[in-house]
């Protein structure tokens, strides 16, 4: 594993991870005049996932720490699969997660550029048109420790090759007949040397940008590191799966650059997490076949999935932070990343009571039409507000808080003379109990201290228990989804068989509940900035962190379980 540097600044300790290291050297040496340019290069295929943002914070944290600037290019080689709609939803979750890019730019931005270079390569006798099936050429590249066999096609002539890429992108023929290979090396230990796809051809879809201009584009090998070239990437930054890559990238480019400037590529370890999958294609999978509610599901490992789960972008960084980056690859436990979301919202999330399992309280001797109790947002922290609770006579409770025959080790409400405080409000003592036919409560009786009211000098006196509650005539029926880990498994990824079969058929439970009028003002439209709907996230007391679902109306109010209050992580 790299080893982390500890700096010193000013009065604080922080560690350079093993990248800003290589930066900071290089800033050193005056490399590249001392220019930092990062870029981050999602293809628009999908919607981004937290594993993006690992890398997301690593491109765009360079640039930001060392006064650099990182550009935002879309990889949209593949017509096939993307589409605009993507291409918004990056823009949207970069800017959520509070990055900035310096430019945008796309890989179809270099089109012309790259045809231009694939001429010269076939006019240099370093690239050549195969007409082999992909089976066949697959076959013929051998193992890494048996050369392979040279394709029939590899020693055409020049002009040959320049005609059939010209028919190639000229729409002349079909998909799938002819691709262009550069000539490099067949007995390489690299296969990626083993003559490489430049390009293919693709006439059934349009570009979401060029439309029909191109019948053909480049692999991400020919691509990537001729755009990083164009646009002056200093450090060019991705996940480990791209080490093998690496050379033919360095080789690509040096076969063209006119100048001593190079982008060099470096690699982190990717982002994988228990009960979940990272695989686009996966993910894609439960949306079509709708064993997901969309892409912004609540269990979804998706940016916009985690923010209607309601993960702040302030969390979600704070967990990449946490993790830090290595050459080694690992798997992180989930619990890490909830716990860093609790951490956060349990020192902003505003308090509120909800009944989940109501039973009606009577306070028989409670007279008079009721009042206002006023309750902090977050008990010892008045900073942060209050709120009106209405109390009267008839209240709702959870009916986990009563007990007919409580036992010793019972501390809540049940007859018998033990005292229990309603939060924020009285002391009360339960005398009763009304049951149906099968024997289940439905009505709870008690009575009440006036003179215990919780910030008057009588409401000192300290009960063990304290319970939530919510007055039956003032409150707001909402529904409550409980999310939990969309996999029943903890690394479905290494699992055989079908992936959809191990999922976790009680990730999802949804319920109505009684919460305080104070949430009224939440029935309405949440306010939309930069595309993103805001978050507005409460603690429901002894419940869990639930966050306002955008699927919330006028006439229905609806809350996501963002996170339950208990923490398993082991620190």
């Amino acid at each position: 594993m790299e080893q982390e540097r500890i700096v010193e600044t000013g009065k604080e300790e922080r560690s350079l991870n093993f990248i800003e290291q290589i930066v900071e050297k290089d800033l050193a040496e005056g490399k590249n005049n001392g220019r930092i340019q990062t870029r981050f290069p999602p293809e628009p295929n999908g919607y981004l996932h937290i594993g993006h943002v690992k890398a997301i914070c690593m491109d765009f944290g360079i640039a930001e720490k060392y006064n650099g600037v990182c550009n935002l290019r879309f990889d949209d080689t593949n017509p096939v699969k993307e589409d605009v709609e993507y291409v918004d939803s990056i823009r949207n979750d970069i800017h959520w997660l509070g990055f900035r890019w310096g430019q945008i730019y796309y890989a179809s931005d270099y089109f012309q550029q790259l045809y231009d270079l694939a001429i010269r390569f076939i006019k240099e006798g370093k690239a050549y048109v195969d007409e082999q099936t992909a089976e066949q050429i697959a076959a013929q590249k051998g193992t890494p420790t048996e050369a392979g066999v040279a394709s029939p096609y590899r020693d055409r002539p020049v002009e040959e090759n320049l005609r059939l890429f010209q028919a190639m992108q000229n729409g002349e023929i079909e998909d799938g007949r002819m691709v262009l290979r550069a000539k490099i090396d067949m007995a390489n230990p690299n296969m990626h040397f083993r003559d490489p796809i430049m390009y293919r051809i693709i006439t059934t879809h349009p570009h979401h940008r060029t439309g029909r201009t191109w019948n053909v584009y480049p692999m991400y090998d020919f691509a990537h590191g001729q755009s990083d070239y164009f646009e002056g990437v200093t450090h060019s930054i991705c996940t480990l799966e791209f080490v093998v890559h690496r050379p033919l990238y360095d080789w690509f480019i040096d076969q063209f650059a006119d100048s001593d400037y190079r982008p060099h590529q470096y690699e982190f370890n990717r982002l994988n997490i228990t009960y979940t999958v990272m695989s686009k294609r996966k993910m894609l999978q439960l949306v079509k076949e709708g064993l997901v509610a969309g892409w912004d599901d609540p269990r979804m490992p998706t940016v916009c999935g985690l923010r209607r789960r309601g993960y702040s972008a302030r969390a979600i960084r704070a967990f990449i932070d946490k993790i830090g980056y290595t050459k080694v690859e690992g798997m992180i436990d989930l619990g890490l990343l909830e716990h860093t979301v609790r951490e956060d919202l349990k020192e902003t999330a505003p308090r509120v009571c909800a009944i989940f399992d109501p039973v009606k309280l009577v306070l028989t001797n409670y007279e008079g039409a009721g009042e206002t109790i006023v309750a902090e947002n977050i008990d010892g922290k008045p900073e942060l507000g209050t709120r009106e609770m209405p109390f009267g006579r008839e209240l709702y409770i959870e009916r986990g808080d009563f007990q007919e025959e409580g036992d010793k080790n019972f501390y809540r409400l049940s007859p018998g003379g033990r005292e229990v405080r309603l939060k924020a409000a009285y002391i009360i003592q339960a005398t009763g109990c009304d049951k149906d036919a099968d024997g289940r409560v439905t009505t709870v009786y008690a009575t009440y201290d006036p003179q215990s009211k919780s910030g008057t000098e009588g409401g000192n006196r300290k009960t063990k228990s304290t319970i939530n509650w919510v007055a039956c005539d003032a409150c707001i029926e909402a529904e409550a989804r409980l999310y939990d880990r969309l996999f029943a498994v903890e690394n479905p990824s290494a699992e055989e068989g079908d992936f959809r079969e191990l999922l976790n058929p009680d990730s999802l439970h949804v319920v109505t509940c009684k919460v305080e009028q104070a949430l009224k003002k939440e029935m309405q439209p949440l306010p939309v900035n930069d595309g993103v709907a805001e978050q507005h996230h409460y603690q429901f007391l002894k419940q869990g962190y639930f966050v306002v679902d955008p699927d919330t109306t006028s006439d229905k109010l609806v809350f996501n379980r963002t996170a339950s209050l208990k923490d398993n992580w082991q620190k």
